[in-house]
């Protein structure tokens, strides 16, 4: 029995020593250094924001009015075209037999036409030589205006004929990028279905959305910066359009704005946020905002937080809603308290729990 208890004294002094032994390597642990800032409060600002996209100036889906089977695809995704170039063929067997009918309704129309003309201008004679009545002179007007309006609407058949073979022969309508093309060779193409899409390269422009709080501060012909948030480029744009209605935009109201220059890697469909400053003038609601530096936050697939110090200089990583972008800064919605101070920088990997000391 003594025996025993020796061997769990022994095993208890055993674990309370290796127990101790853990404690002390984690106070032992070195802080981190870490630098410090409180939110901003912008309580005054000069401009409004708004998120937009870039589109081309000119876009259009390139239909037909007539059916009939793709014979030929000539374009493809990416490509530059010019205005009046071919990019697709329908088969139009059945437009080359109505053509030849209505070349044939032409010839035969014609001959009548000629021989109607040469009796009336026979008649005419004779009537005015007094060697032909009146009646036989009206009949032979009435011959020869119906041989004229027969020839005259063969020939609109004619114009309508060569009009349906636009519709089988599809040309771009502007010069531009073709960026989707929706059938291929076999493929049945029906009236109004889109064949493929194109846009002008010439010039882009932004659409933006705005809020009903910051639309009385937008005029037309006010000069704008536009950041392109896929490569952190800042663009000058101007106000060309700024509508006055929600009721087809969602309960925002759009504007839009002429770019300046652009180079190569600006491309249609990116999305920007637009500055517009605000007029000396111009009257806006302005409300606090609570801003914190994008160098700062910590982006887990959708979630976007910040480290902030709790207590016993420890970093607490906290989740937050933001909201509209702001240059080298972002408005926090929710998240934290006003002037809480939140770690900008460190100076080693930082994890809930890491013992920090501020700089």
């Amino acid at each position: 029995m003594k025996k025993i208890i020796a061997i769990l004294l022994i095993a208890a002094v055993f674990l309370t020593s290796c127990g101790g032994d853990k404690k002390e390597l984690i106070k032992g642990e070195p802080a981190i250094a870490v630098k410090i800032s409180g939110i901003s409060a912008d309580t005054n600002s000069n401009f409004v924001t708004a998120s937009g996209k870039i589109e081309a100036d000119k876009s259009a889906n390139i239909s037909t009015r007539m059916m009939g089977y793709v014979t030929k695809v000539h374009v493809q995704m990416g490509q530059k075209v010019s205005a009046g170039q071919l990019l697709v063929s329908i088969n139009n067997t059945d437009l080359q037999a109505k053509k030849a009918q209505v070349n044939a309704s032409i010839i035969q129309a014609t001959a009548g036409y000629n021989n109607a003309k040469k009796d009336y201008d026979r008649f005419v004679n004779l009537f005015k030589q007094q060697s032909a009545s009146q009646k036989e002179l009206d009949d032979m007007t009435a011959r020869y205006e119906i041989a004229k309006a027969g020839l005259e609407g063969a020939k609109q058949m004619r114009n309508e004929v060569t009009a349906q073979f636009n519709y089988s022969n599809i040309t771009a309508p502007f010069s531009g990028v073709v960026t989707s093309t929706f059938v291929k060779e076999g493929d049945m193409a029906n009236p109004g279905m889109p064949l493929l899409s194109i846009e002008g390269a010439s010039k882009l422009l932004v659409t933006a959305m705005v809020s009903e709080n910051d639309i009385v501060a937008i005029k037309k012909g006010m000069l704008v910066r536009v950041l392109v948030k896929s490569s952190n480029k800042t663009l000058n744009g101007k106000v060309t359009e700024v509508s006055i209605s929600t009721a087809n935009s969602g309960g925002q109201y759009l504007v839009k704005i002429d770019l300046d220059k652009t180079d190569g890697s600006i491309l249609s469909g990116m999305f920007v946020n637009v500055q517009f400053p605000i007029e000396n003038d111009t009257k806006v609601e302005q409300t606090d905002q609570t801003l914190v530096l994008k160098t700062a936050l910590i982006q887990k697939g959708q979630l976007n937080g910040v480290y902030t110090i709790g207590s016993g200089n420890v970093a607490i990583l906290r989740w937050l809603r933001i909201g509209k972008d702001y240059g080298d800064q972002v408005e926090v919605l929710s998240g934290l308290a006003a002037n809480e101070s939140y770690i900008i920088s460190a100076e080693g990997k930082l994890y809930n729990g890491a013992l920090v000391q501020i700089q």
